[in-house]
């Protein structure tokens, strides 16, 4: 009876435990369908802000060679082949190209795809035409695609809507990777079975039964773990999402999820971005072979990836295309000449620019959360020059190889940066942040605080012109001089040379370069005054009052010395630098645009004044090995600057259509060894030579007039009488001193003026 009694309470006891656990399993199977339902159907990819550079105008009389073309085509990852097959292609015969330009969005739209061809010489464009043949009068190139900002946890993708993507991508993702895709419910017992048979057969895990659904949970929703609960888990998960979603929705999802590679510390998501990182170009450019080699990743990003491992990926392509072939997806002949093909992958790095990157993310903070940045799927339109950008890698590189390999110094490597801009705009065309062009290291032309020499030099000398009682003819006395300083210290500076010079004036001092000249100006015009001219121009800290401050001690980023020389190259305007133009939302809506902001810093005639005084810097003085670099009659203006112990090289300078600014040392701050034009100058003028600058040629303003004065003295003077002459600006009735034996004659005779214009059209 007893017996009886234990045998009935046990049964109860476990029909109680298993009631019990079927309830808790049947709870986490509910629980696990809410979270799969509510996660998936909210579900928004983490899709970082997306970074274009400006697109290349091309019109009729643009500054673009037809190899310029060409070169920006392949930049822009167009390949040559016929163009009535699809966009990214195109066809070059001589200097007339026929262009399948792809479906972009710019900043004021979205563009079809749509045929063009285009007439280039060997220095312009001579004419766009429709493919109906009608006459284009403007036509936009692809904005380049030259990074994104905040990816979180280091994802990046880019997300495919189901109509852009291609039917033989559905298909070979379900051949290769889930046969019975369409069949299944989240789980496929044969496959399992088929790849546990596998695994048993060679003794190890050799194949998975893992549906795509179940990658996509997994992916989604779980770790890596290989325990019996993570796979129970992935397995109700993938049943419950298959109950709730089309495969449609799934397979999207997949494709969109899927991860393919790294890149440094970005990981690679999705197909859509993977086409770009591999290929340069939009999944719906892929052909077989680069379809295939895509879909074969899928098994091992790292094992098969073909920048590491190409045998492997090549290996495995072909075997893809093989089974596709069998599939009947593509013909047999097609998958033996994809098979045929090399591995052409994008340029590793592509058009990464880290250090504008740097600058951008900054830009936006001001105005963005990160999280909108890291998550949202931004558009972020820049002023980004592609073509300016790579010309400035190219020149800081070169320069500094060159220059290290000249040193002295053998256990240290130079470092520099640079920034060119457009003056008018204030738009950053190309920042270079160091040697290591593709490194998202320290950033040098942003965050590299170092004393600017004498760049601080035309503020001293436009405070001067302003105060009305100085000229460019003015005579300076650079001659020693001692300042007894507050701590009881003697100051005493010198010229570059150890040499004084005597009466000079303004003109040559500035050129020259001339420190003991300088010095004495700056104290006349007074320390509060120098520094307020330099807040003017853009400095937002201001400079500590000391008298070395004159011989610029004053710690500068290049991009702040941009700011500051911005405002001399805009006659005096201050244009609030910017480098980003518009930021579109995910639909394409305009989210914020960047007005130019112009603020006046100087009186347009006292800047007039010093930027003519600047071209005599590079014809006369210490910069005068620019010209030689840039193209024929392009005029410049510019200042060399070199700090103490010649441990910074620095030049700033200006044409009508760029400002460059570059700085060379090292990161120690150990001597270089260099002045402002033996290292920065050649970098700064072999970039702005390869951009076709304009030359710097304002209108004066009617306060001011053209006069020839004697450089070495100041005296009036003309091109006929005096070898020493050059043409300055100075304020309109200026009466000066005449050279003895040129007759008293302080205006141009007609044998004068051809003189002048020889001389313009010769340098």
């Amino acid at each position: 009876m007893a017996r009886a009694r234990l045998r009935r309470r046990l049964i109860a006891l476990g029909l109680g435990t298993l009631v019990l656990a079927i309830l808790a399993f049947v709870g986490w199977v509910v629980y696990l369908d809410h979270v799969v339902t509510r996660e998936f159907r909210g579900r928004l990819w983490s899709v970082p802000a997306r970074v274009y550079a400006e697109p290349l105008e091309l019109y009729a009389g643009a500054a673009v060679s037809a190899d310029e073309l060409e070169q920006e085509l392949k930049r822009l990852h167009y390949r040559p082949g016929d163009p009535a097959v699809g966009p990214g292609l195109y066809r070059r015969r001589g200097g007339e190209f026929d262009v399948h330009a792809r479906r972009v969005r710019f900043v004021d739209e979205q563009r079809a795809p749509a045929r063009i061809g285009v007439r280039a010489g060997p220095d312009s464009i001579q004419g766009l035409s429709a493919a109906d043949g009608a006459e284009l009068p403007l036509f936009r190139l692809d904005p380049l695609l030259v990074g994104s900002v905040f990816p979180v946890h280091g994802e990046d993708r880019i997300v495919l809507a189901p109509d852009e993507v291609p039917p033989l991508l559905r298909a070979a993702l379900k051949t290769i990777e889930d046969r019975r895709f369409d069949e299944h419910h989240g789980v496929d017992p044969r496959s399992i079975l088929r790849a546990l048979w596998a695994d048993l057969r060679a003794g190890h895990i050799a194949q998975g039964g893992s549906t795509l659904t179940q990658q996509l949970v997994k992916n989604y929703f779980l770790s890596d773990e290989q325990t019996a609960r993570r796979k129970l888990t992935e397995a109700v998960m993938a049943m419950r999402l298959e109950a709730h979603f089309s495969k449609e929705e799934i397979l999207v999802a997949y494709i969109n999820e899927v991860y393919l590679g790294q890149d440094g510390e970005r990981a690679v998501h999705g197909f859509g971005l993977g086409s770009q990182f591999f290929f340069g170009k939009p999944v719906d450019e892929l052909d077989a072979g680069e379809l295939a080699l895509l879909v074969g990743l899928v098994k091992g990003p790292s094992y098969y990836d073909p920048r590491k491992h190409p045998d492997r990926a090549r290996a495995r392509r072909n075997l893809v295309l093989q089974e596709l072939a069998d599939a009947h997806l593509i013909a047999p002949a097609e998958a033996q000449r994809a098979a045929q093909q090399p591995i052409l992958l994008r340029p590793h790095g592509g058009g990464y620019v880290p250090a504008f990157l740097d600058l951008v993310r900054r830009h936006l903070k001001r105005d963005y959360a990160e999280a909108d940045l890291a998550a949202a799927g931004l558009a972020i339109y820049t002023t980004l020059d592609p073509r300016a950008q790579a010309a400035a890698e190219r020149a800081l590189t070169r320069g500094l190889r060159r220059l290290d390999a000249a040193s002295r110094v053998r256990d240290a490597h130079l470092e520099g940066a640079a920034v060119i801009a457009e003056p008018q705009s204030g738009d950053v065309l190309a920042v270079v942040g160091g040697r290591d062009t593709g490194s998202e290291g320290f950033n040098r032309a942003l965050d590299a605080r170092r004393p600017i020499g004498s760049l601080v030099k035309p503020a001293i000398y436009l405070a001067a012109l302003e105060s009305g009682r100085y000229h460019a003819a003015s005579v300076l006395e650079d001659a020693p001089l001692e300042l007894k300083l507050g701590d009881g210290t003697l100051w005493a500076p010198q010229n570059f040379t150890r040499e004084t010079y005597g009466s000079v004036p303004m003109v040559r001092a500035l050129a020259e370069s001339l420190n003991l000249a300088t010095v004495r100006l700056g104290l006349d015009v007074g320390l509060p005054t120098v520094a307020d001219t330099l807040m003017r121009l853009g400095l937002e800290r201001r400079p500590a009052l000391n008298p070395s401050l004159l011989l610029g001690t004053v710690e500068m980023t290049p991009l702040e010395v941009v700011e500051v020389y911005a405002a001399l190259a805009n006659g005096g305007f201050r244009t609030r630098l910017r480098a980003v133009r518009a930021v579109l939302d995910e639909h394409g809506s305009a989210l914020k645009r960047f007005k130019l902001e112009v603020a006046a810093a100087a009186p347009p005639a006292a800047v007039y004044e010093l930027d003519r005084m600047l071209v005599q810097v590079t014809e006369r003085g210490t910069a005068r090995g620019a010209t030689a670099r840039l193209p024929r009659g392009v005029v410049a203006a510019a200042k060399t600057g070199t700090s103490s112990d010649l441990r910074d090289s620095w030049f700033a300078g200006f044409t009508g259509s760029h400002l460059g600014v570059v700085w060379v040392g090292y990161d120690d701050n150990r001597p270089t060894g260099l002045t402002g034009a033996a290292g920065a100058m050649p970098v700064w003028a072999d970039a702005i030579a390869s951009l076709r600058p304009a030359s710097w040629e304002p209108a004066a303003p009617p306060e001011v007039e053209e006069r020839w004065v004697e450089f070495s003295t100041g005296l009036a003077t003309s091109p006929g009488c005096s070898p020493d002459a050059v043409p300055v600006a100075l304020p309109r009735g200026t009466v000066l001193p005449v050279r003895a034996g040129c007759g008293g004659r302080t205006t141009d005779t007609m044998v004068d003026k051809l003189k002048t214009w020889l001389h313009d059209v010769l340098h």
